[in-house]
């Protein structure tokens, strides 16, 4: 579990900002927000107040990062890129989460290691990493400055025949107070400018499937899935967009299973990959791609007899 609570006996009156400092060794700004977040107990009650003062038997909840063993795909002196399975979540979502990709992050490179972007749980591939607090900055500033250039495969239903640019805005949908809908991004005129070019790799006739590459121009929440769900092209194994609402709620429940899943949306998984990475860092041009073959990874997620056992 990576969120613990440990116990500490505090034998001298104090701001607790100075104890988690002084003797847990975090910067001013970190304890200051593990207050803020009520990460202090005090007689099981939250401590909020960053210039409060702590005496006697405290408990504080920290981060505790755990590794499944998952290694990275590429690594440099400041960053490292994972190729992460479709199911990881990037970050916890909450402090009851098991396991997410920031774990083994920081299990292998430090506390200071951070995930610099993110991608979606049901989407795989590739993730860019900084070691410390300075690259992590110094990238971020690169995605700001739309300096990075990526690349997603995915299998979509139907024909895409020639190179298709889509120019939609994106908006988040406000309108409904349903758990399922806080998730739902729509295309929407006062939404946000969004860009996404697609070509067609692979058409597969006897699943009236294309295999295309996916360059988005801006980097919108689930732009690619609902560009080309806006296009009447949705994403073959999409959980989310194309479905009707009880199975979209089946989903966030957990109770469908792969075969489940196929027979909805024709595969046990959302079949998106980061596939590419271009950019310039530290003076250096990097152009990194996924050592996945995501084209099998497509045909195995939608057989039928992979999941039938």
């Amino acid at each position: 579990m990576p969120f613990v609570k440990n116990k500490y006996t505090v034998d001298k009156k104090q701001r607790a900002v100075f104890f988690l400092m002084n003797e847990l060794g975090y910067s001013q700004r970190e304890s200051q927000r593990f207050i803020s977040k009520g990460r202090i107990l005090v007689d099981g009650e939250k401590m909020v107040k960053t210039a409060g003062e702590i005496e006697g038997e405290i408990e504080f909840i920290h981060f505790e990062p755990i590794t499944k063993g998952l290694v990275p795909s590429f690594e440099e002196k400041e960053f490292v890129v994972f190729d992460k399975p479709s199911g990881v979540l990037v970050h916890p979502q909450t402090k009851r989460t098991p396991y997410s990709l920031i774990d083994d992050l920081k299990f292998q490179f430090g506390m200071d290691a951070n995930i610099a972007h993110r991608i979606d749980q049901e989407t795989s591939g590739l993730v860019l990493c900084s070691k410390n607090k300075v690259s992590e900055r110094e990238i971020k500033m690169m995605f700001q400055e739309r300096d990075m250039k990526k690349k997603y495969l995915a299998m979509i239903h139907g024909e895409m025949k020639e190179e298709m640019v889509v120019e939609a805005p994106l908006l988040r949908s406000q309108n409904q107070s349903s758990a399922m809908v806080r998730m739902i991004v729509k295309v929407d005129e006062d939404g946000k400018a969004s860009k996404t070019t697609f070509n067609p790799l692979k058409y597969f006739p006897e699943l009236d499937m294309t295999f295309v590459e996916c360059s988005p121009h801006t980097g919108r929440q689930h732009q690619i899935r609902v560009h080309l769900f806006h296009v009447k092209h949705t994403i073959v194994g999409d959980p989310v967009y194309g479905q009707e609402d009880a199975n979209l709620v089946k989903f966030l429940d957990k109770e469908l299973s792969p075969l489940d899943r196929i027979k909805n949306g024709g595969a046990s998984r959302l079949l998106l990959h980061a596939n590419e990475l271009e950019f310039e860092l530290y003076g250096e041009y990097f152009n990194i791609k996924s050592k996945i073959d995501f084209l099998k990874v497509c045909m195995d997620s939608m057989n039928v007899n992979n999941f039938s056992k």
